[in-house]
This record gives structure tokens, sequence and C-alpha cells, in this order.
């Protein structure tokens, strides 16, 4: 069981790699393209993938899970992103990084609520939590004010309040025992679905000539194959192997994967306060992890 552990943690951390990468792709089709183009090329892109990966169908299911998939679908596909993007758009994007990332805070309390054979909050996790919050707060403001937007940062709550959702819904549903592709693809079919309505207020289509660029298409297929096909199968393995409370916490790296790739890539500067940061949400992760060993403990 420990091997399978470690894979768990294996998978959330390259996730959650890939996930921080994800802004200069974002980043770069903004500048062309509409953000709901955007997320709904990269999941239609995404579930062709999951097709030609495991071209199975999913057989047997029950209306109860078929509820599950689609209220998954619905807050992990289509509100999460939805919210986010809107957000973005009334308060700035550091406000939006620190209330996003208070999403382990309320996988924590769904999980109480929701998954009856799941253990109790441990006082550690709280501990990293204020620990890492404080770090990505560091990050995010970088020394600036913080400037609340009640709408804007209301949406970035919610957005993360969603997620916690989405956390708690994958578990359930990695537990009908169905092959881990096979539900993430009738996660993404549902969250397409409920994704249309936003098109048709949207002026969808647009921006989609810009594919023809080689910049653009190059971004869209690592957000729609990289971004959503691969990570939202192994998110959703690393949440059926060690639970959903330890997987969320690794949302605490994100921001760090970001600095680091800013860095790197878009030559940004890395602050003595980024640092600080850096180390007290690494720090956060670490404290949270080594004290929730019981998220799934019970039943290994």
């Amino acid at each position: 069981m420990e091997n399978k552990s470690i894979k768990g943690h294996l998978l959330a951390l390259f996730t959650i790699t890939v996930w921080g990468t994800t802004f200069i792709s974002t980043k770069v089709l903004l500048t062309e393209m509409k953000p709901v183009e955007i997320l709904f090329i990269r999941f239609i892109l995404g579930l062709i993938a999951l097709y030609i990966a495991c071209p199975r169908r999913l057989k047997d299911t029950t209306p109860k899970q078929e509820l599950m998939f689609a209220a998954a679908g619905l807050c992990g596909i289509s509100l999460y992103y939805l919210f986010e993007n809107i957000a973005l758009t009334y308060t700035m994007a550091s406000n939006v990084a620190v209330f996003v990332s208070v999403a382990p805070f309320f996988t924590v309390l769904l999980t109480h609520i929701f998954l009856k054979d799941e253990k109790r909050p441990w006082f550690g996790f709280f501990l990293g939590f204020a620990v890492a919050m404080t770090g990505i707060s560091l990050i995010s403001l970088n020394g600036a004010r913080l400037k609340l937007n009640p709408l804007g940062d209301l949406l970035a709550l919610l957005a993360a309040f969603i997620w916690g959702c989405y956390s708690v819904l994958s578990k359930k549903i990695s537990a009908y025992g169905y092959n881990t592709i096979l539900t993430t693809r009738r996660i993404f079919i549902y969250g397409i679905l409920f994704m249309l309505p936003t098109l048709i207020f949207s002026d969808f289509g647009e921006g989609l000539y810009r594919l023809a660029e080689p910049l653009c298409l190059i971004n869209i297929i690592y957000l729609g194959l990289g971004a959503s096909a691969l990570c939202f199968v192994t998110w959703n393995m690393a949440v059926g192997i060690i639970g959903p409370i330890r997987t969320s916490v690794y949302i605490y790296v994100q921001p760090v994967i970001t600095i680091i790739i800013s860095a790197v890539v878009l030559g940004e500067p890395v602050t003595p306060l980024s640092l600080l940061g850096t180390l007290l949400a690494v720090a956060g992760l670490f404290i949270s992890e080594s004290n929730g060993r019981s998220d799934h403990g019970n039943r290994q």
C-alpha cells in the first residue's frame, strides 16, 4: 500500500506542475481568443484524446451514477473555470490566486460532511493551511496591497468551493471501480454540455481562425491534451488513491510552479518576498501531509 500511496502523491504533484505552467499558454491565447473559446476547444480536444486513448464505452451505469458524473462535469469543468474567468474580469489576478487556493479548506469541510468513511479533519491540516495561505498571499501580492473587490473576490471564492465539490464527487466516482479514463471522459461530456449555453451569449467563433497560427495551435493543443485530458485523469487517479484532502493540498504549490516558470520562461524577477512565500507554501504542504495520513488510512 505504501507504493500505491507514493504513486498517488506523484500523480498529484505531476498534475499540479502541469497546471502551474498553463498560465503561459492561456496568456498567449487570451491575446487572440475569448476565454470561453479557449475553454470549449481545450475540453473538446481533451475529449477526443480520451476517446483515442480508450475507445471502449462506459457501460451499465445507474441513473445515480450518471447524476454524479453530471454533477462532476458541472462543477469541475463548467462552473469552476467559468467563475474563475469571470472573477479575473472584476478583480486582480493576485486576488484570484489567493482565493482559489482556499480550495483545500473547502475540500476538508465537504469531505467531512459527505464522505462519512473519512476521518475528521486533523489539526495539522489547518496549521499547514494557514502557513501555506500566508505563503501564497506573499507570492500573489508580492508586496502590493490587497485591494478587495466584493464581486470578483466572491466569484473566486465560489470557484474554490466548487473545486472542493468536484474533489468530493471524484472520490465518490472513483469508488465505482470504473476505468479512470472512461469516467473522466464521461465527466468531460457533461461539462461540455453544461458549457454550451454560455457559447450563445459570447459571440463564440470570432477568434477560432487564430488557431491556424502555429503559436496558438501549439498552446491550445497543450491545454487540451496535457492540462485537460491527461491531467484530469491523473488528478482523478490521485484522488482515488490518497483521498480528496491529501490530493487537494498540492494546490498550495501551484503558485510556486508559476513563479518558477515565470522566472525561467518569461524572465520575470524573483523577489525575496516571493522566495519567502515559496518556502511557506511548500512548508504548508509538508505540514498538512505529515499530519494527514489518516485521510485514507482506515481503508488500507
